[in-house]
C-alpha cells in the first residue's frame, strides 16, 4: 500500500497543534488556580527551642506591640535618625518574648507577656504558642517575673483567673510592695494609675492563693537559676542568670526597648522607667557583664527570638544576633 506522506505530515501537524493547545490550557488553568489561592495571612507558631547544658530553653512569643519609640524615649531625634538610617519605619513593632526553662525536674517560665491587657490583636499569644511548643499552662511549676508591667506580668491572669494554676510566682519584693500597694497607687501620678490597676488584677489572684513568692536582690531561686538586681526600670526590676554545665543565658527583661539606639547609647531611657538614672546604671552594668563573660542573652523586646551576644566596641556596645540552630543547641 502506498503511503501518502504529505497527508500524514498534515495530520501529525494537526495533532501537535491540538496537544499544544491542550497543554497550554492546562498550564493556564494551573497557573490561574494558584493565583486564585487565598493568602494565608498568619505566621508559624512562635516558639524557638535550644539546649543550654542540660536545660531545654524554649523562647515563646507573646506577639508584638506597636510603639512610637521616638515619642517615649529620652532622645527622640537620635531615635528617629537611627531608625531612618537603617530603613526601619516608626512606629516600631516590638517583640514580646518569654522564656520557658525545662530543667528536667521543673518547668519555669520567665515573664508571661501581656495577656488580655493590650486588647489581643498582635499580642496575648503566649498560651497558644506554649501549647504549640508542646506544653500546657498547667505544667508550669514557677514563674519568674523580671518586673511587674503589663507586657511582662499581664499574662498571669485573664478575667481574674490564674492562667497558670499550679505555678508559684517569684518577683523582687521591691516590685510587689510597690505595684500591689493601694497606698502607693493613691499617691502615684495619674499616668501610672493604669499600671497599678493592671498589676493588682493580674498578680493578686496568685497572692490570694498564697502562690506569690517575693524575694530580695540576688538569690539562687532554683539550682542553676539566680536573680540579678537591675533596679531602675521598676523598683524591683531583675535579670535572671540561667546556668547549666557551664553554659549561661542572661535574661534581662526591659534593659532594652530600642536596641538600634540603646546599645550604642546606653544613656537613652524610656518614659516607663521608674528611676531613669538607676535604669541607665543597670543597663551599663548588664552590658558589661554580658560582654565580659560572653553570656548568651535573651531579650524581651528584641525581634523574636531575641537571642544574641553583647560585644564591646570602641564607642560602646553592639548586639550580635545568635545564629539559627536547626538542632536547637547553642
Amino acid at each position: 500500500m502506498k503511503v501518502d506522506s504529505s497527508r500524514l505530515i498534515k495530520q501529525a501537524g494537526k495533532i501537535a497543534i491540538i496537544v499544544a493547545t491542550a497543554l497550554a490550557g492546562m498550564t493556564a488553568v494551573t497557573q490561574n488556580t494558584y493565583a486564585q489561592a487565598p493568602m494565608a495571612k498568619f505566621q508559624a507558631p512562635g516558639f524557638y527551642r535550644m539546649m543550654l547544658g542540660d536545660f531545654e530553653v524554649t523562647v515563646v512569643s507573646d506577639g508584638t506591640a506597636m510603639r512610637h519609640v521616638d515619642e517615649i524615649m529620652s532622645k527622640p531625634e537620635e531615635v528617629r535618625e537611627t531608625y531612618s538610617h537603617i530603613g526601619e519605619e516608626l512606629p516600631a513593632e516590638l517583640s514580646i518574648n518569654t522564656f520557658l526553662i525545662n530543667t528536667g525536674s521543673k518547668l519555669i517560665l520567665v515573664d508571661t507577656g501581656a495577656g488580655e491587657l493590650f486588647g489581643g490583636g498582635s499580642s496575648g499569644r503566649l498560651v497558644t504558642n506554649l501549647r504549640a511548643a508542646g506544653y500546657q499552662p498547667e505544667q508550669v511549676d514557677a514563674i519568674l517575673l523580671t518586673h511587674i508591667h503589663g507586657d511582662h506580668s499581664g499574662g498571669l491572669s485573664v478575667g481574674g483567673k490564674r492562667v497558670f494554676p499550679n505555678a508559684d510566682v517569684y518577683v523582687d519584693k521591691n516590685d510587689s510592695d510597690y505595684w500591689l500597694s493601694e497606698e502607693k497607687a493613691n499617691a502615684a501620678p495619674s499616668s501610672m494609675r493604669t499600671t497599678f490597676i493592671q498589676s493588682r488584677a493580674t498578680v493578686n489572684p496568685y497572692m490570694d492563693a498564697k502562690k506569690l513568692k517575693p524575694f530580695v536582690g540576688a538569690q539562687e531561686l532554683f539550682p542553676g537559676i539566680s536573680s540579678i538586681p537591675a533596679y531602675g526600670h521598676t523598683p524591683g526590676h531583675s535579670a535572671y542568670l540561667i546556668d547549666s554545665r557551664g553554659k549561661q543565658l542572661l535574661l534581662w527583661g526591659d534593659v532594652i526597648h530600642a536596641g538600634h539606639v540603646q546599645f550604642k547609647d546606653p544613656d537613652v531611657t524610656i518614659a516607663y522607667d521608674f528611676d531613669p538614672v538607676a535604669a541607665v546604671k543597670s543597663r551599663q552594668h548588664l552590658f558589661h557583664l554580658a560582654a565580659t563573660n560572653g553570656y548568651l542573652v535573651g531579650s524581651a523586646h528584641i525581634s523574636f527570638p531575641g537571642l544574641g551576644h553583647v560585644a564591646s566596641t570602641s564607642t560602646g556596645y553592639e548586639w550580635v544576633t545568635a545564629p539559627y540552630q536547626i538542632q536547637g543547641t547553642l
